[in-house]
């Protein structure tokens, strides 16, 4: 159906793409912004593509130019990896209206996706536990507050169309509303260009736990077990770990049955993830399906042995999945660290620059998924994930251990990451035992909630 494929994206999950390509006997294509020149995605593939300067409005969010280079270079396929245009229904309809196959999900679920408000509607319809919310947008702060008093405080003002933590306000109080939705409706218009909100109950010290889902083009729909992702800083994931310490086996099965029924509601394709909040008495409700390859995939694939880029692409040639959840075989524990270019003391300040010292931890149970290489230049226009730093053991305290001793050994220097927040957390009693909820963070990071800037 497609032997070339066109990597529409940078940094780890590029590479990522191209060498789960290369496994598969396919050609790939890497573009590349002017910044990116000496990016190792670039040499890894077998053609590169310049589509434009640094700045990622004209290069990486540049449609016509990836386009263009797809053409160019006789691509039939198009590989779009996680941020940037993964989830711009209009990408895959331009891409798809090229000749091209787009390998993830259909426009319409990509359009979904983001239509947060349809989504709940859908998967309320489909009995699937959603949070009490307003039941469409809200147009202004007078019918925020009727809302908020009929729901009840404490809740969240969300951006409508948007996602990646950008939007998201806390209001404890009527007198917070007031001062945060208009934050909220500006935000929201910056980032998305739609300044529609929703408003939802907030859920107290949840856990926030999601599920992959693989889906084919002949009505089969699977998950793939959970992840765990509480740890993290303004609702940005920092650490993710499979399976849940949280859930029991009783919860487990419900929530993946809830999974399956949610990507049915939607009639999804190809690989997403459902997530979901999980409250203190173990009841769970709908957040949010991504409609895409997640950054934490790893974790899922050292457990189940599934390669999920590999299915992307065999889903994408119309390959039928062939398992469901109870034929595989999991084993043991995962987890995996985000390792951000930012100083965690700083108020998690970007620290681009020059790679002078490096060194890749190795041994039994680790995997590095970067782009990094002693002398390479981080540049300072892109998102600070630099690399993703995965251990795994048939327990999880072995996988701890292994994640602690791996992140000794990393060395990426003179710039700051958030290594050392790492193996604070690796230390801390409430972690290593499994206790701990969306808020854990705090403990590290106390000024969390006056802190008004966003990582990528």
């Amino acid at each position: 159906m497609f032997d070339k494929v066109l990597v529409a994206n940078r940094g780890e999950i590029a590479l990522r793409v191209i060498r789960a390509c290369k496994e598969l006997g396919l050609k790939t294509v890497a573009v590349y912004s002017e910044a990116d020149e000496t990016s190792l995605h670039t040499r890894l593939a077998d053609q590169k593509v310049c589509i434009g300067p640094a700045v990622s409005a004209k290069s990486y969010l540049n449609i016509e130019a990836i386009i263009q280079a797809a053409r160019e270079t006789g691509a039939n396929a198009v590989h779009p990896g996680y941020g940037y245009l993964a989830e711009n229904g209009a990408f895959a309809r331009a891409c798809t209206g090229a000749g091209m196959v787009f390998i993830g999900p259909t426009p319409d679920n990509l359009e979904l996706s983001g239509e947060k408000i349809s989504a709940k509607k859908r998967m309320h319809a489909a009995g699937v536990p959603v949070i009490p919310s307003s039941p469409g947008g809200v147009a202004d702060l007078a019918q925020a507050m009727d809302l908020c008093r009929e729901i009840g405080y404490p809740v969240m003002i969300k951006a409508a169309g948007g996602g990646g933590g950008r939007g998201i306000r806390l209001c404890v109080d009527e007198a917070a509303l007031a001062e945060e939705f208009p934050v909220a409706k500006s935000e929201s218009r910056a980032a998305f260009g739609n300044d529609e909100l929703y408003i939802e109950k907030c859920v107290v010290r949840p856990r926030h736990v999601e599920f992959q889902v693989l889906a084919d083009r002949h009505g089969n729909v699977t998950h793939l077990g959970e992840r765990e992702c509480s740890i993290q800083r303004r609702y940005q994931k920092l650490i993710e770990e499979s399976p849940s310490p949280g859930l029991t086996p009783e919860l487990r099965l419900e929530m993946g049955a809830a999974a399956v029924a949610a990507a049915r509601a939607v009639d999804y394709f190809n690989a997403g993830t459902v997530e979901f909040l999980v409250d203190q008495d173990g009841r769970f409700y709908f957040m949010e399906v991504n409609a895409r390859i997640q950054v934490e995939h790893p974790v899922t694939e050292m457990v189940t042995g599934v390669d999920l880029v590999k299915e992307q692409i065999r889903l994408s040639a119309g390959d039928k999945l062939g398992y469901v959840f109870e034929d595989l075989n999991l084993k043991g524990w995962a987890i995996e660290c985000r390792i951000n270019a930012e100083n965690p003391d700083f108020n998690f300040m970007p620290c681009p620059g020059t790679i002078e010292r490096y060194h890749a931890p190795g041994g039994f149970g680790v995997r590095l998924d970067t782009h990094l290489y002693q002398g390479y230049e981080l540049p300072m226009y892109y998102d600070s994930l630099v690399a993703k730093l995965i251990t795994h053991d048939l327990t999880r305290q072995g996988a701890v251990r292994i994640m602690k001793r791996a992140l000794e050994e990393l060395i990426i220097e003179p710039i700051k990451t958030t290594i050392p927040l790492h193996l604070k957390i690796m230390d801390d009693p409430d972690f290593q035992a499994g206790r701990f909820d969306t808020g854990f963070i705090t403990r590290y990071v106390p000024d969390e909630d006056d802190d008004e800037d966003e990582d990528d």
